[in-house]
C-alpha cells in the first residue's frame, strides 16, 4: 500500500510541476499580460494539491527506503533533499512573488528575472523526480531487467 501511495503522490507532484512549467512557458509566449496573471493565480492555487502530494511522496519514500542500502535507493535519498530545498527555498517563493507582481501588472525585468529562475529550478526538479520515477520504477521491476523476467515467467505460467 505505501508503495502505490508513494507512486501516487509522486506522479501527482511531477504532473503538478509539468503542468506550471508548461502553462508558464505558453502563456509567456503567446497570452496576454491578463492570461499570464491568472496562469500564476492559477499556480498558487495549485500548491494546495502540489504540496501535499510531494510531502507524502516524501515521507512515503523515507519509510519504504529507510533501510535500504541498494544503488537506486541511495541515489533516490540523495536526490530528495535537492528536489524539497529546491521546491521550498526557490519554486514556491518565486510562485509568490511572480503572482503578486502579475496581479499588479509589474511585468519588468526583476519580474522576468525571477520568471527565469522560476523556470530553470522547475526545469531541475522535473529532472531529478524524473530520474526518481525511472528508479521506483527499476526497483519494483516495472521497467529494466526484472520486468522482462518477470514478463517471461507470467506468458509462461500463461502457456503451462
Amino acid at each position: 500500500m505505501k508503495t502505490r501511495i508513494h507512486a501516487v503522490a509522486g506522479g501527482i507532484g511531477f504532473l503538478m510541476i509539468l503542468l506550471f512549467w508548461t502553462s508558464t512557458i505558453i502563456t509567456e509566449l503567446f497570452a496576454s499580460h491578463e492570461t499570464i496573471a491568472a496562469t500564476k493565480a492559477m499556480i498558487l492555487r495549485g500548491m494546495w494539491i502540489l504540496i501535499p502530494a510531494m510531502a507524502i511522496s516524501g515521507a512515503s519514500g523515507m519509510a519504504m527506503g529507510r533501510k535500504r542500502m541498494d544503488p537506486l535507493a541511495m541515489a533516490k535519498k540523495k536526490r530528495m533533499p535537492f528536489i524539497a530545498v529546491n521546491g521550498i527555498l526557490i519554486l514556491v517563493p518565486c510562485a509568490f512573488f511572480l503572482a503578486g507582481r502579475a496581479a499588479a501588472g509589474q511585468f519588468d525585468v526583476l519580474f522576468y528575472a525571477v520568471q527565469g529562475l522560476e523556470l530553470i529550478a522547475g526545469a531541475a526538479n522535473l529532472t531529478m523526480m524524473g530520474l526518481n520515477i525511472r528508479d521506483g520504477l527499476k526497483m519494483t521491476g516495472k521497467i529494466g531487467s526484472d520486468a522482462v523476467a518477470a514478463a517471461k515467467r507470467t506468458s509462461q505460467k500463461r502457456a503451462l
